[in-house]
C-alpha cells in the first residue's frame, strides 16, 4: 500500500491510498455441455418473451430495443432451431416480415433468422418427429409466404433455405442431447407444404428482379428434379406454362433459358406428361419456344448452345403430340419442316441461307429428332400440305440413297461420318414407312419404287461396307447390310398393303417380282444362322408379292416356277421350329398366303405347284399345324380344289399310320365340334335335328336383341371362323359319288357326318 496526495478544490490535500498491482483472476465460465444444453432448453420460453415484448404497443418506439432483443434470439440459435420451438420462431419471422414494411431495419434481423433455416431442425427425442410434423409442415409453408416481402436479400435467403433442406449440411456445433432432422423427414414435410405451388406463385412479384427470379427457378429446378409431389404441385399452379412465358427474357447471366428448359424437362419426366404439353399448347408458349429455339440454332457457337437447342426441339415434338397445339398455326411448323430439308435440298429461304452445321453429334442428335418430329406431325393430317411443300418425300429419299465414297486420294465435302450416314439412312427409311403411305403422288413423282429398288440391289452387293449396327434401327446389321434391307423391305410392304394399282403396277414393271424372289432364295441359301430379323425380311418380301399378284392372273403367270419353286421349299419347314420364339411360324403364315394369292387362280401355275407336291405339303402342314393356323391351310386347299388334278392329290394323300385325307377332315370336324360344344345323344347323334350345327354361344345370343351394322350376328361369325364349312365344302368337291367310296368301312363312327354331307 502507498500512499499520495490528491490536491482537491479547496486547495487542500488529500490522501488517497493506492493498491499495487495484484495478480488478476480470472472467472472460469467455460460451460460444459449439461450447461449448454440447459441454454438451449431455455430458448422456448425466451422466445415467447421476445414475441411479447414485439407486439406489446407500449414498446411500438422502442425499435432499438427490440432489434437488440431479436440479435439475441439470432445468437444462440446459431446452431438451428428446435422442433418445438418453430412455431415461436416463424411468428417472429412474420412479426418481423410486417415490421420492415415501415422500418427497413428489420430486413437484416430477417435475413439472419432465415439464414438459420438452413441449418436441419434440431429434436430432443426421436418422437419429435412426429410431434411436431404438422408445426414443420406449416413452417415451411409461411417461409414460402414471406416471399411477398419485397426486399431481394430477404427472397434469396429464402430459396437458399429451400435449397439447403435437399443436403445434409448440419451445424459445426453440435450440442450433445440433440440430434439434427432426417434428410428424409425434411424433405418429405417440404412436399407436403405445398411450397413448390407458392414459389410459383411468387414469380409474379419479381418482375423488377431478375437475380431473385433467376434464384427461384434454380430452387423450382432443384424441386422439380427430386419430387413427383413437388412436380404436381407446380403444376397445379400452372406452373409449365408460367415458366415457358417467361423464358426469353433479358438475362445477362445466360441461365434463364437454361433453367426453365431443365424444369419443363423435369415435369415432363416426374410429372404429367399430358398436363404438362396441355400447358404449353398455347400459342404464346408456342411462340416463346420458337424465339428460343430459333436464337439457339442460328446463334448458339458453343456446346451448351447446342445442347439446349435439342432440349428445345424434343419439348416441341411433345407438344406436337398433342393434337389441340397450334403448331402449324404459329408457323413454327413450317419453319422446323424447312430445318428436316436441310442441308439435303438446298434452299434460298432466309433462315437456311447461312446457316451451316458443324456434323457433330449434336447436330446429328437434331437432325435425328427432327426426323422424329415428321412422324409425329405426320398423324395431324393439316401437316401434309406443308410436308408437300416443304419437300419432305425428296428429302427423305435423299438420306436413304447409298452414299458414294469419294475417289482414293481426294477428301469429299464435309458431310455425316459413315457411322451417322447409316442411322441417317435407316431412320430416314423408317421415316417413310409412315409418311410415304400418306403421300402417294409425292413418292411417285420422287420415283420412290425406282430408289428403293436400287437400295435393295445395293443391300445384295458384296463390297467392302461393313454396318456399324449400333443405333435403334440398326439392331442386328453389324457387319452387313442387314437393317438395310430389313427397312427397305418393310417399306415396300407398306406401299404394296395400300392396293394403289399405280404403284403396284410400276413396281411390277420395274421387275420388282423377280428380284424379290432372288433375293429371298439368296438369303434362304446363305450359311448365316437364321434370327428374328431375317425371318421378318423373308415374311416382308412374301407379303409384298402376295399384294403384287392377287386377283391379278398375268403377275401370277409370270411368278411362274421360281416362285413355285420358293413356296414349296418354305412349306417343307420343319414344324418343331413353330414354337422356336424367331417368328418362324409367321413366315409359314406368309407362305401360305403367297400360294393363295400368287398361285390360286392361274392353272399353269397351279398346275407346276401340284407337279412339285405342293398339295401334299399343305395336307403335311394341316395335319401337324396348331389350331389357329388350319383354318387358312384349309381354305387355300379348298381354292385349289377348283382345279381338276387336284382331287388325285387329295385322295392319294396318306399322313402317319396311313391317315387319308378324309379321315384328318373327318378328326377336325370333331375336334371342331367339341371346341364349339355341339349337342350330342349317346350315340354320337345330333340331339336338335332341327338345327343340327347350332353350337352354345348361338344359343347364348339374344335373338331379340339388334347388332349394329358393324357386328356380325353369332352364325355369320361361325361360318367364318370354324373349320366346319371348309371341311364341308372340300367334301362337296369330291362330289356325292366318291363320298361312298370314302367313307365305305367307316360308316359306323362317321354317320353323323356322314348323313350331313350327303
Amino acid at each position: 500500500m502507498t500512499k499520495s496526495y490528491l490536491t482537491t478544490s479547496t486547495g487542500s490535500k488529500a490522501k488517497v491510498h493506492r493498491r499495487k498491482h495484484a495478480i488478476p483472476v480470472i472467472k472460469h465460465i467455460a460451460k460444459d455441455n449439461d450447461q449448454e444444453k440447459q441454454e438451449v432448453l431455455t430458448k422456448p420460453i425466451e422466445l415467447s418473451r421476445v414475441i411479447h415484448f414485439l407486439e406489446d404497443p407500449l414498446a411500438a418506439t422502442l425499435k432499438e430495443r427490440q432489434i437488440f432483443a431479436l440479435k439475441k434470439v439470432v445468437k444462440r440459435c446459431q446452431k438451428g432451431f428446435l422442433l418445438k420451438e418453430l412455431a415461436d420462431v416463424f411468428k417472429i419471422l412474420y412479426i418481423c416480415a410486417e415490421k420492415s414494411k415501415d422500418h427497413p431495419e428489420y430486413t437484416s434481423v430477417l435475413c439472419d433468422l432465415l439464414k438459420i433455416c438452413r441449418l436441419p431442425f434440431l429434436k430432443e427425442k426421436t418422437s419429435d418427429e412426429v410431434t411436431y410434423a404438422q408445426t414443420v409442415k406449416e413452417s415451411f409453408s409461411q417461409m414460402g409466404f414471406l416471399m411477398r416481402v419485397p426486399n431481394a436479400e430477404v427472397r434469396n435467403q429464402i430459396c437458399h433455405s429451400i435449397i439447403s433442406v435437399y443436403s445434409s449440411v448440419t451445424s459445426k456445433h453440435s450440442v450433445d442431447g440433440l440430434h439434427p432432422t432426417s434428410l428424409g423427414y425434411r424433405v418429405q414435410l417440404l412436399e407436403q407444404s405445398g411450397l413448390a405451388e407458392t414459389l410459383v406463385l411468387s414469380m409474379a412479384l419479381l418482375e423488377n428482379q431478375p437475380a431473385v427470379k433467376l434464384q427461384v427457378l434454380q430452387t423450382l429446378q432443384m424441386l422439380s428434379s427430386s419430387s413427383d409431389v413437388n412436380c404436381s404441385l407446380i403444376l397445379k399452379a400452372q406452373g409449365a406454362q408460367q415458366i415457358c412465358f417467361h423464358m426469353n427474357e433479358p438475362d445477362p447471366s445466360g441461365q434463364v433459358l437454361f433453367r426453365s428448359s431443365e424444369i419443363l424437362w423435369n415435369l415432363l419426366e416426374r410429372g404429367c406428361k399430358e398436363e404438362v404439353t396441355a400447358q404449353l399448347s398455347n400459342m404464346d408458349c408456342i411462340m416463346a419456344l420458337k424465339e428460343a429455339f430459333l436464337h439457339q440454332l442460328l446463334n448458339g457457337f458453343r456446346h451448351y448452345d447446342f445442347q439446349l437447342r435439342n432440349d428445345l426441339l424434343v419439348i416441341t415434338t411433345l407438344i406436337a403430340e398433342n393434337p389441340k397445339s397450334p403448331l402449324i398455326e404459329s408457323l413454327f411448323a413450317k419453319q422446323l419442316i424447312l430445318f428436316v430439308t436441310f442441308p439435303e435440298l438446298k434452299s434460298h429461304n432466309p433462315l437456311v441461307r447461312n446457316l451451316k452445321l458443324s456434323y457433330n453429334n449434336e447436330d446429328f442428335e437434331m437432325k435425328r429428332l427432327l426426323l422424329n418430329l415428321v412422324v409425329v406431325m405426320s398423324k395431324d393430317l393439316s401437316a401434309l400440305q406443308l410436308f408437300k411443300e416443304g419437300h419432305v418425300v425428296l428429302a427423305l429419299l435423299h438420306l436413304v440413297k447409298p452414299t458414294a465414297a469419294p475417289p482414293e486420294g481426294q477428301s469429299g465435302p464435309r458431310n455425316w461420318t459413315p457411322v451417322q450416314q447409316e442411322e441417317l439412312q435407316l431412320q430416314a427409311l423408317a421415316t417413310l414407312a409412315t409418311v410415304a403411305p400418306l403421300m402417294l403422288d409425292d413418292y411417285m413423282i420422287c420415283q420412290g419404287n425406282t430408289c428403293l429398288l436400287l437400295l435393295l440391289e445395293w443391300c445384295t452387293e458384296r463390297d467392302a461396307y461393313f454396318g456399324q449396327g449400333h443405333s435403334f434401327h440398326g439392331t442386328g446389321g453389324r457387319g452387313s447390310k442387314k437393317a438395310q434391307m430389313r427397312y427397305c423391305v418393310r417399306l415396300l410392304r407398306s406401299m404394296v398393303s395400300l392396293g394403289n394399282e399405280a404403284i403396284n403396277q410400276d413396281l411390277f414393271d420395274q421387275g420388282a417380282i423377280s428380284q424379290l424372289l432372288v433375293i429371298i432364295m439368296q438369303m434362304e441359301g446363305s450359311p448365316e444362322e437364321e434370327d428374328v430379323i431375317t425371318l421378318e425380311i423373308k415374311a416382308d418380301i412374301q407379303l409384298i408379292l402376295s399384294a403384287l399378284c392377287e386377283n391379278n392372273p398375268h403377275r401370277k403367270e409370270l411368278f411362274g416356277s421360281e416362285g413355285v419353286e420358293m413356296t414349296v421349299h418354305f412349306l417343307k419347314m420343319s414344324t418343331e421350329k413353330f414354337y422356336s420364339g424367331l417368328g418362324h411360324n409367321k413366315l409359314i403364315l406368309s407362305t401360305v398366303d403367297c400360294v393363295w394369292s400368287c398361285i390360286v387362280g392361274c392353272y399353269t401355275t397351279e398346275d407346276v405347284f401340284l407337279e412339285k407336291e405342293g398339295i401334299f405339303l399343305l395336307l403335311d402342314l394341316l395335319h401337324s399345324s396348331p389350331r389357329n393356323m388350319q383354318n387358312v391351310v384349309l381354305g387355300t386347299l379348298l381354292e385349289l380344289c377348283d382345279n381338276p388334278k387336284t382331287m388325285s392329290h387329295i385322295l392319294a394323300w396318306r399322313g402317319q399310320k396311313s391317315l387319308t385325307t378324309p379321315g384328318l377332315l373327318l378328326q377336325l370336324w370333331r375336334q371342331e365340334e367339341a371346341e364349339l360344344g355341339v349337342s350330342r345323344d349317346l350315340y354320337g347323334r345330333i340331339s336338335d335335328p332341327k338345327k343340327p350345327i347350332l353350337c352354345y354361344y348361338q344359343e347364348e345370343e339374344d335373338s331379340q336383341v339388334s347388332l349394329p351394322a358393324n357386328r356380325p350376328s353369332a352364325a355369320v361369325m361361325d361360318v367364318s371362323e370354324n373349320l366346319r364349312s371348309k371341311i364341308y365344302s372340300v367334301f362337296c368337291k369330291l362330289g356325292k359319288g366318291q363320298l361312298t367310296t370314302i367313307f365305305k368301312g367307316q360308316i359306323k363312327s362317321n354317320q353323323t357326318l356322314f348323313v350331313t354331307c350327303c
